[in-house]
């Protein structure tokens, strides 16, 4: 199969040119160490990708211990890189999870708080500015992780998204951050972070992150017909499930990746539908004459909503079948094979 070259998209309105693929970096500095991360970093750049993402709390699983060394990592990378060829995207961490470590809580996504967040990430990436930065996630009640039910009784004071973009708004006009994102956001979040800087000539964001996969395609309910109108582009995260969608686990429960390494984690992936929608879209695979990574990364890849899609390895061969997977077209038989499974088990992983 020729190798195809690499396709380049516009983020949002006005942001930067990205790679369809991204490199994401959540390993680095728990399951890689700086040579392995520096290597994969290089691998990926000589493939055509000119985007990296990374995030304050990272690597995970997080703790205190080894909280920023990936954006160590990266910086320590980048310091040997021209700056201008690389679209740098990082993430500052909301309250609403058990981060005591980061910022004394956090406690919010507030001007001190943003300011303080974005001033350490400089520093940890060895870098001026920071091409995209993206809330993690939202400061307010809702949904997020594996939650599938928004519960209002859950309802808690939040810092209102005119403030947060404000703050934002500062860190661009001093040109520390080029462009403005969210993660794991939901239609109701983008439509008033779209709306309010409309209204208030504030930084339009050019983004969401969100996880979008075989397992979980809910961003298709409802941000997808948002983010399309609105112009803001889907960054799909976790493409392949932490792995489950490779296939690795059906033969061998105990195959080594997050989901057995780190106990308790990626919980979305343990609910009753996901081993059996693997086992069907492995089997559709086979029929095609894909390996499953295959077959679930070209259909991140191929998605008409998709602006980039975050891969993540453990090594330099896992990097290239990931990259390698560019190659491979979806036809219309095969995207319709898919919808069948999907109907069948609808977002197991939501």
């Amino acid at each position: 199969m020729a190798q195809r070259a690499m396709g380049y998209r516009r983020l949002g309105q006005d942001g930067p040119q990205v790679s369809a693929i991204c490199l994401g970096t959540m390993t680095f500095g728990q399951q890689n160490d700086e040579a392995e991360s520096h290597a994969q970093l290089d691998r990926a750049f000589e493939r055509g990708i000119n985007f990296i993402d990374t995030a304050e709390m990272y690597p995970v699983p997080t703790r205190a211990e080894t909280s920023g060394a990936t954006e160590r990592i990266v910086g320590s990378w980048l310091a040997r890189q021209p700056r201008e060829k690389v679209v740098l995207a990082t993430k500052a961490a909301g309250p609403a999870r058990s981060l005591g470590w980061i910022r004394g809580g956090p406690l919010a996504l507030d001007r001190d708080n943003l300011r303080a967040a974005v001033e350490a990430c400089l520093k940890r990436l060895r870098t001026d500015y920071i091409d995209l930065y993206q809330l993690h996630w939202p400061e307010r009640n809702q949904p997020m992780f594996g939650q599938w039910q928004y519960e209002p009784e859950k309802e808690r004071d939040c810092t209102p998204i005119r403030t947060q973009l404000e703050a934002l708004a500062e860190l661009v006009a001093e040109g520390k951050v080029r462009h403005v994102g969210l993660s794991n956001e939901h239609p109701w979040g983008v439509m008033e972070f779209v709306r309010l800087a409309r209204e208030h000539g504030l930084p339009r964001v050019v983004s969401t992150q969100n996880a979008y996969s075989l397992l979980n395609r809910v961003y298709e309910y409802g941000l997808a017909e948002t983010c399309h109108r609105e112009q803001v582009g889907l960054l799909a995260y976790s493409p392949l499930a932490f792995g489950l969608l490779s296939g690795k686990y059906l033969k061998d429960t105990g195959a080594s990746g997050r989901i057995t390494l780190f106990e308790g984690f990626g919980q979305r992936y343990s609910k009753p539908n996901v081993a059996p929608a693997v086992q069907a879209y492995a089997e559709l695979a086979a029929a095609h004459g894909l390996t499953p990574t295959q077959l679930a990364l070209a259909f991140t890849y191929r998605r008409w909503c998709v602006a980039s899609t975050i891969i993540g390895a453990t090594s330099l061969a896992q990097l290239d079948q990931n990259l390698d997977a560019w190659d491979v077209d979806v036809t219309p038989e095969l995207a319709a094979a898919i919808d069948a499974i999907h109907l069948r088990y609808t977002n197991p992983a939501p």
